[in-house]
């Protein structure tokens, strides 16, 4: 017995090392102000996407929140309005299930916005089912719709100065894999709909996200926009809502214990959004705010340049 509980305590010592050292203890260390700076946040009405937008608020840049629910979007909005003293926080409605509400959505922020110095693609889901285009729904929200959402804006990034896009990813895209041959065949990256699919598509898009970004670091090469990838951390936010009950009941104490906050979630986001010094990094990964590696995979620029190519033409790009 006392040497399981010094193998225990031995362990509770570590993990609270790990967590207040690593992870809690990462600040996005940046005091840039934004005035005059137009940032749009992608799934910003909860978890680390709310966060995110709160302290760019809070540094008096113009946030859009871009969002599925409206009423949970405007509630959002309220808040960050309310806690920042900052009334240039709007909801613009942006389906990411939905090419068509994607197109929507740009169009009617390139009428309505003269300018976009920051693009934070924060939104993702872990579940299955179908987008409106019959793409596996969470290889639709993860990666398609923001990779559709991105291109569509790159001209305004461009046209603003230095600007930056930050696409949230997860350490479990080094379990991701991309089979084009699948995706071909069932338009996912998966081919059903089981919890464990569920699960390694998440992956799968994870691993898409970093590889886009990659890709498009290779685009942007000479213009003044950057770009950045990077895992936030384990979260305790409502990512897991899409779950099974039985799933969000083992889900829910595990979360608690083990896992971050949403304002601890949200530095790395906002190390890569915010920080003078990394734009030599544009296309790298960030972790903890700070530069990390990446799988295999996800250095692979042959795979990048296949990914940006089959997503163009799945989005009606080329």
């Amino acid at each position: 017995m006392s040497v399981f509980l010094t193998v225990l305590s031995g362990g509770i010592v570590l993990y609270l090392l790990l967590y207040y050292t690593l992870f809690k203890g990462s600040r996005c260390r940046s005091s840039a102000m934004l005035k005059g700076k137009t940032v749009i946040v992608t799934g910003s009405n909860t978890g680390i996407g709310k966060s995110t937008a709160m302290d760019l608020a809070k540094r008096g840049a113009r946030v859009i929140l871009a969002c599925r629910n409206k009423q949970k979007a405007e509630a959002a909005v309220y808040d960050i309005r309310r806690e920042s003293g900052n009334s240039e926080v709007l909801y613009m409605q942006l389906d990411l299930a939905s090419l068509k509400s994607v197109r929507s959505f740009a169009k009617t922020f390139l009428k309505t916005e003269p300018r976009l110095d920051l693009l934070i693609n924060n939104a993702g889901l872990m579940g299955t089912g179908q987008t409106e285009d019959g793409f596996g729904l969470v290889f639709g929200v993860n990666h398609l719709g923001h990779f559709l959402l991105t291109c569509l804006l790159l001209e305004r990034l461009k046209q603003s100065g230095q600007s930056r896009v930050v696409n949230v990813s997860a350490l479990l895209h080094r379990l991701g894999t991309i089979d084009f041959a699948t995706l071909s065949a069932h338009k996912d990256l998966v081919t059903g709909q089981s919890s464990w699919h569920g699960f390694m598509a998440y992956c799968h898009s994870k691993l898409c996200n970093v590889l886009f970004t990659r890709e498009l670091a290779n685009c942007l090469e000479g213009t003044n926009v950057t770009c950045y990838s990077l895992h936030p951390g384990v979260i305790n936010t409502e990512f897991s809502r899409n779950l099974s009950l039985w799933q969000r009941l083992l889900f829910l104490p595990f979360s608690r214990l083990f896992f971050l906050d949403p304002e601890a979630g949200a530095q790395t986001t906002l190390h890569c959004a915010l920080q003078e010094g990394i734009e030599p990094f544009s296309g790298r990964y960030f972790s903890a705010c700070a530069l990390q590696g990446v799988s295999a995979k996800a250095r692979d620029d042959g795979l990048a340049k296949k990914l940006w190519e089959v997503s163009e033409r799945l989005c009606g790009l080329s």
